[in-house]
C-alpha cells in the first residue's frame, strides 16, 4: 500500500471515529448537523414577480362651483386625466394628472397628458416588475423629457398600487405619516371683492378655512393692492391673507406692490414676477419683509436646488404633478429644508384622487410651516371618490388605508368621462 492510500484509509477512520462522512463526489466532510439540514430542506420555490398588465387612460370635464379667475385664464372647468394600471396578480392602482386652465399654465394640457401616457409611457412601462417604482420613474425620465404631469399620474398609479399589494398606506412606503390632518388654505378667485367677503365668511363660520390666497394680476397694482386691502380689513385678525399673482408683475410693479401689500396685512407673496427671473425674485426676497413664495420656478429637484441657491425665495410651494411626481415632491421638500426654506402644500386644483396621494406625502414633512391648499375637490361640483376626503376644523384630513387611501365612485366616472372608451395599453400589444 502506498503511503497515499495509507493516509487515506487512515483519514477515513478518523472521520469515522468524529461522526465525519465523507461526500464522495466532492470528497467534502458532511457533519450530523449537515445531513439533518439536506434532510429536512425543503424544494425551493420560484416567487412569482408581478409585472404591469394594463395601463387604461380616460378624461373627465367637471364644472367648477363658480368661475376661477386667475391672471392667465378663468376656469369653469376642470380636465382630469384618470390612469388605472392593472398588475399580474389582480391588483390595481390609480393616479391622477390635472392642470390648471388648460394650456395656459404650462406646456402640458389634459390631451397631451393623456397622449404622453398613452403613446410613449404606457408601452415602455407593460411587463415591467410592478414593485419596482424607482425603476419605473427612472425610466419614464429616459423615454421622455418633460411632461412632468403625465409621469406623475402613472406614478402615483405605481405606488398605489404597491401599497395595496403590501397592505401599507404610500405615508408608510415614505417613510411614515408624521399628521393626521394638515391646515388647509381656500382661494378667493370670483374677480369681485364683495363675492369674496362673503365667501370668506362663509368658510370661516363654518369652519372649513381661515387661511385665503387671493389670485391677483390681472388689474393694476394698485387697483390689486386695494382688493386685498378691503378683503383683509372685513376678516381682520380671524382671517391670515396671502395672493398669488401667477408671473405677471415686472420687477417694477413687485418693487412697489410688495411693501403695498405688506402694508394691507398681506403675509404671503407667491410668484410675483417669471418664474425664469431667479434674480429679481432674488432681490424681492431680500428686500422685503413679507414672504416671497416660488411656485412656477419649482419644476422639480433641479430648479428647487437653482432657487435655493440664489436665495429667490422664502418659501418653496410644492406641487405633486408640478415636482414630477411623489418622488420628485420629495426630493424638493428635501432640499427646501436643507435650505432652511419655509414649505407649502401646493395644489393643481386635482380631484379627490390626487389630493389624497399630496395628502400621503406631506402627511409625512415635519413642517409644513405654511400650510397646505389642497381644496382641489372642494372647487368642483362633484366629487369622484366613494369616500370624499375630510375637511373640518379649518384642516384636511390625511385618507386611511393602503396605498393613497382611495377608491373611485363608478357612476361619477361614467358620468363626468369625455368619451365613452378608455384609451387602453395591454402586454403583448
Amino acid at each position: 500500500m502506498t503511503t497515499r492510500a495509507a493516509a487515506h484509509r487512515t483519514g477515513l477512520r478518523r472521520t469515522a471515529r468524529q461522526g465525519i462522512a465523507r461526500d464522495p463526489a466532492h470528497h467534502r466532510q458532511i457533519t450530523p448537523l449537515a445531513r439533518m439540514v439536506r434532510l429536512n430542506a425543503k424544494p425551493r420555490t420560484v416567487t412569482q414577480v408581478t409585472t404591469i398588465d394594463r395601463i387604461d387612460t380616460l378624461i373627465l370635464d367637471i364644472p367648477t362651483i363658480r368661475g376661477h379667475v386667475l391672471s392667465m385664464a378663468t376656469m369653469r372647468t376642470q380636465a382630469a386625466v384618470l390612469v388605472r394600471i392593472r398588475f399580474s396578480d389582480g391588483s390595481e392602482g390609480l393616479g391622477e394628472g390635472t392642470t390648471i386652465g388648460g394650456l395656459s399654465y404650462g406646456p402640458e394640457s389634459p390631451e397631451s397628458i393623456r397622449s404622453a401616457i398613452d403613446t410613449y409611457l404606457a408601452p415602455a412601462l407593460i411587463g415591467r416588475a410592478a414593485d419596482d417604482v424607482n425603476g419605473g420613474v427612472q425610466l419614464m425620465d429616459h423615454v421622455a423629457r418633460g411632461n412632468r404631469i403625465a409621469k406623475t399620474a402613472v406614478e402615483i398609479a405605481l405606488w398605489d398600487g404597491l401599497g395595496k399589494r403590501l397592505g401599507v398606506s404610500v405615508a408608510q412606503l415614505f417613510g411614515g405619516a408624521v399628521h393626521t390632518r394638515l391646515p388647509v388654505a381656500w382661494t378667493l378667485a370670483s374677480g369681485n371683492s364683495d363675492t369674496d367677503i362673503a365667501e370668506a365668511e362663509q368658510m370661516i363660520a363654518t369652519g372649513r378655512h381661515r387661511i385665503f390666497k387671493l389670485k391677483i394680476g390681472k388689474r393694476a397694482v394698485a387697483d390689486d393692492v386695494a382688493h386685498v386691502a378691503r378683503i383683509k380689513s372685513a376678516l381682520g385678525d380671524a382671517a391670515s391673507i396671502r395672493v398669488d399673482v401667477n408671473q405677471t408683475w415686472t420687477l417694477t410693479e413687485a418693487r412697489r406692490g410688495l411693501p403695498a401689500l405688506q402694508d394691507a396685512g398681506c403675509e404671503l407673496v407667491e410668484q410675483p414676477v417669471a418664474a425664469r427671473y431667479l434674480g429679481a425674485m432674488a432681490e424681492l426676497t431680500r428686500s422685503h419683509a413679507i414672504a416671497v413664495m416660488a411656485d412656477e420656478a419649482l419644476g422639480g429637484p433641479e430648479d428647487a436646488l437653482a432657487v435655493a441657491a440664489k436665495g429667490a425665495a422664502d418659501v418653496f410651494a410644492v406641487k405633486i404633478a408640478q415636482s414630477g411626481g411623489l418622488k420628485r415632491a420629495a426630493e424638493v421638500v428635501a432640499i427646501g429644508q436643507a435650505a432652511g426654506l419655509g414649505l407649502y402644500g401646493g395644489t393643481m386644483l386635482e380631484t379627490g384622487l390626487s389630493t389624497a396621494a399630496a395628502l400621503q406625502l406631506f402627511a409625512t414633512v415635519e413642517r409644513l410651516d405654511w400650510g397646505t391648499e389642497l381644496f382641489g375637490p372642494l372647487l368642483l361640483t362633484a366629487d369622484i371618490l366613494a369616500q370624499p376626503i375630510i375637511y373640518r376644523d379649518f384642516h384636511v384630513e390625511v385618507p386611511t388605508g393602503p396605498g393613497i387611501g382611495a377608491t373611485l365612485d363608478p357612476y361619477k366616472i361614467e358620468f363626468y368621462r369625455r368619451d365613452r372608451a378608455p384609451r387602453i395599453a395591454v402586454a403583448g400589444e
